[in-house]
């Protein structure tokens, strides 16, 4: 399963809403996925490759090699 490296965010579920005249009529699952990008980052002073979400690559808690 595809996991942020930083902060372990990971697929997420909930319902998927339908919405036909003025009430919700049917109701689907979905998964929420998180926006992980490849990174080349310096992991106890070796470059390694890890899996980071968006929001720590902007966060700056990762510094890249």
């Amino acid at each position: 399963m595809a996991k942020c490296a930083v902060c372990e965010k990971a697929l997420s579920h909930g319902n998927k809403l339908s919405i036909t005249r003025s009430h919700i009529s049917k109701r689907t699952t979905r998964t929420f996925k998180p926006n992980l990008r490849t990174v080349k980052t310096i992991v106890d002073g070796q470059p390694k490759k890890i899996k980071v979400c968006a929001k720590c690559l902007r966060a700056g808690k990762v510094q890249k090699a």
